[in-house]
């Protein structure tokens, strides 16, 4: 279960599938939205249920379209749940952690099934972005997150750091389970890159080449499929266009690398095209801001791709790049992950635990700055595509090693028996559950409005 788009959750959609792969019977429960892929919505194992959306509340205080909300997601996320039958276990994504935990404990605990929490970040620290730290909301989520993780069967996390962190500051004993590409992430062909930018042509002037068998990078030679030796270099960036992303670093970067090109000293560096996915709150606040630069040598495409193109293009691409600072430090960007499976080498920006998936110098480089990320996209196309940098080839080779271990080796080896070790462990006493909702109730309304 996520308390979000299921076409938009790829770590709970591995879990959904990896289940159902080891022959168990899986309810995938979230929103409607993105298009999920063929192989969820082929497995005869998954049941897709969607929960009921909330509808905006105009015209009231913040404070008290909250409560409703929450009350009303409650009840989506119950009549969700089966009443009579009884799952074994209930594995759900934090953030969002609210009201999902407290909601899915509660129904656990009446039941007898086991709830297991996957730690992908936190949500108090989401939430402090928008309303600041000292907010009661960020204090209330921080509350119910740190005491229903404690409470849960078994939990998950995305990193060794967050691991510390749950454990240090919640008691948390969490299993880190690093996310793998499944394996549609994968190296692919020329003429794949081929077919695809035929495709992408018939959408995007971009990628349209000089006749209907050609793209600006591809060509037909003689029955062949061949890279063009005069072709732009290919950048893509997948996003969610949050605040924990600042866009303008990748803008400012790709500013700096146009004025190399109009100088003499960059005669050695092509033309780019940026293609950035996805889709969020502050996208068209920066596709306004990419209008106004008027770039001559980089091109901006900004698509929504299937599931099935999404990996295709990153593994046609020249080079990643990763915005993702997270709001805690502590969890990794999936997209780095896919990046990686698809043989493709990433430009991350700096926080605390990146330096656990992207090594600099090994598999990609790591930046501070805009300064910083224009400096390793000039590195990496100087002389492209005809004397490309040596480390296009030694980067993508250290980056065997990580395909080797995809999703389904890394989940069975340490995701199913933790799953099936808290589905074996004994019923608890539903005294503890009375007792929080009693104490929850009267924290939550020690904050209502009240008549003066």
């Amino acid at each position: 279960m996520v308390l979000g788009d299921l076409g938009r959750s790829p770590r709970m959609s591995y879990h959904a599938q990896s289940l159902a792969n080891n022959n168990h019977e899986v309810d995938f429960i979230g929103y409607s939205g993105s298009e999920l892929s063929e192989q969820i919505k082929s497995n005869k194992n998954i049941r897709i249920k969607h929960i009921r959306k909330t509808l905006s509340l105009p015209n009231l205080p913040k404070l008290i379209q909250y409560f409703i909300k929450t009350i009303l997601q409650s009840v989506y996320l119950l009549i969700s749940l089966p009443v009579i039958s009884k799952l074994d276990c209930i594995l759900v994504q934090t953030p969002p952690g609210v009201p999902t935990l407290p909601i899915l404990y509660l129904y656990c605990t009446i039941k007898g099934t086991r709830l297991i929490v996957d730690f992908h970040n936190y949500s108090h620290t989401i939430l402090a972005m928008a309303c600041g730290s000292s907010h009661p909301l960020v204090y209330l989520s921080k509350f119910l997150e740190k005491i229903c993780g404690q409470s849960a069967d078994a939990a998950f996390c995305v990193s060794k750091a967050m691991q510390a962190d749950l454990w240090d500051n919640w008691g948390i004993q969490a299993t880190v389970l690093h996310d793998r590409p499944p394996e549609k992430f994968r190296p692919i062909s020329t003429e794949e890159k081929h077919n695809l930018f035929l495709r992408l042509g018939n959408e995007y002037e971009a990628f349209k080449g000089e006749s209907s068998s050609s793209t600006v990078f591809t060509r037909e030679k003689d029955g062949q499929i061949e890279l063009r030796d005069q072709r732009p270099g290919l950048v893509v960036s997948s996003t969610s266009w949050t605040e924990d992303e600042d866009f303008s670093i990748l803008l400012d970067a790709l500013v700096q690398y146009e004025r190399r090109v109009r100088d003499k000293a960059g005669s050695l560096l092509p033309d780019l095209v940026c293609v950035i996915t996805g889709k969020g709150d502050l996208k068209d606040f920066y596709l306004a801001k990419i209008k106004e630069l008027d770039l001559q040598h980089v091109t901006f495409v900004t698509p929504w791709l299937s599931a099935e193109d999404y990996p295709t293009l990153l593994a046609a691409a020249d080079v990643g790049i990763s915005l993702h600072t997270s709001s805690s430090g502590l969890d990794l960007p999936m997209k780095v992950v896919d990046m990686f499976g698809c043989g493709l080498p990433v430009f991350a920006k700096k926080y605390p635990a990146i330096d656990e998936l992207v090594v600099s110098g090994f598999n990609g480089d790591v930046f501070e700055t805009a300064g910083g990320l224009g400096y390793w996209l000039n590195d990496w196309f100087k002389g492209f595509p005809t004397a490309p940098n040596a480390q296009h080839a030694i980067y993508r080779e250290n980056l065997s090693e990580f395909r080797s271990d995809g999703w389904a080796v890394n989940w069975n080896k340490n995701a199913h028996p933790v799953i099936m070790k808290a589905v074996q462990m004994k019923e608890g006493s539903p005294l503890q559950i009375t007792l929080f909702f009693v104490l929850l109730f009267l924290f939550f309304s020690a904050y209502l409005p009240t008549a003066q």
